[in-house]
């Protein structure tokens, strides 16, 4: 059984590896021509449903995990950008990254990271237009980062290269861990149990793997992996799904911090946001 755990897990980390450094470096090069700044003014400047689709766009070539997109949010707010449009980029930030989306592809196919993809996209804007709708603006602390601006670098393969390597060692044994896990469940734990207990239409598995996320700092390029082999296993699609947008969305962490700029009212609506985004995507999987 070891054995077969081993060699899956080889096998499993080796073609991570290779979808993983080889996008996360075309990413890097891409990043070199984003007008950062421009984005920011477009944001600013634009019809509401412009800015929103910018603001997706802007999550997108920035990815983040969702501790390190606050620095990020701060700024947008000190700049002047509508609070629903800053909402958008906190809630859309951490789930579409385009490295992971290229992996989740590779292994759970293209038609689940498209879905997943404008699933959270149109979620992300329903929920920070409703926000603001709600006048949560007021409930933001004054709160200024100083010294933060959205590096622009110049095109060098040196520093694409570099950042590739950056990101390595700080992503990297996330997903490898997620590798190691997932080969454990492929191999120790039976297909019988995962297809009975997870598998089916259980609705109620769907808030309650968004409920588990939510406190756990997981990272995309974990889950991944070890959605693949639930799924194989027989788990359904819907509280897999809620579970990575959940665990991707929110942590204490990242609640912690929201904490220092946020009033207790705007936090508890954001946590309360990203359970109904994957709840929602979780049940939209199931009829998908």
């Amino acid at each position: 059984m070891w054995f077969e755990v081993f060699k899956s897990f080889l096998w499993i980390a080796l073609e991570l590896t290779v979808l993983f450094i080889g996008i996360s470096f075309i990413i890097n090069i891409i990043q070199a021509f984003i007008p950062y700044d421009k984005m920011e003014q477009l944001m600013e400047k634009s019809h509401p449903l412009v800015s929103a689709l910018i603001a997706i766009l802007f999550a997108f070539v920035t990815p983040f995990c969702s501790c390190s997109t606050i620095p990020v949010v701060v700024n947008l707010l000190n700049n002047r950008i509508r609070f629903g449009i800053v909402m958008i980029f906190l809630f859309s930030s951490p789930v579409l990254d385009p490295t992971i989306l290229t992996i989740m592809t590779a292994l759970l196919g293209w038609k689940v990271a498209l879905y997943y993809t404008l699933i959270t996209t149109v979620l992300s804007i329903i929920i920070g237009f409703s926000l603001e709708k709600l006048g949560f603006e007021k409930e933001v602390k004054n709160v200024l980062v100083k010294n933060y601006m959205a590096e622009k670098k110049a095109f060098n393969l040196k520093n694409a290269f570099s950042e590739t390597i950056t990101l390595i060692k700080t992503v990297y044994p996330y997903l490898l861990i997620g590798a190691a896990i997932g080969s454990i469940i492929h191999g120790a734990v039976p297909t019988e149990f995962i297809a009975q207990y997870f598998g089916g239409d259980n609705w109620w598995l769907v808030p309650i793997a968004a409920i588990i996320g939510i406190p756990l700092y997981i990272r995309l390029s974990t889950m991944i992996p070890i959605s693949q082999i639930m799924i194989a296993k027989g788990m359904a699609l819907g509280p897999v799904m809620a579970l990575i947008i959940s665990s991707a969305g929110a942590s204490l962490p990242e609640v912690t911090l929201l904490n220092s700029i946020f009033k207790k009212k705007l936090v508890f609506a954001f946590v309360l946001s990203v359970f109904s985004m994957s709840t929602i995507s979780g049940f939209l999987f199931y009829f998908i």
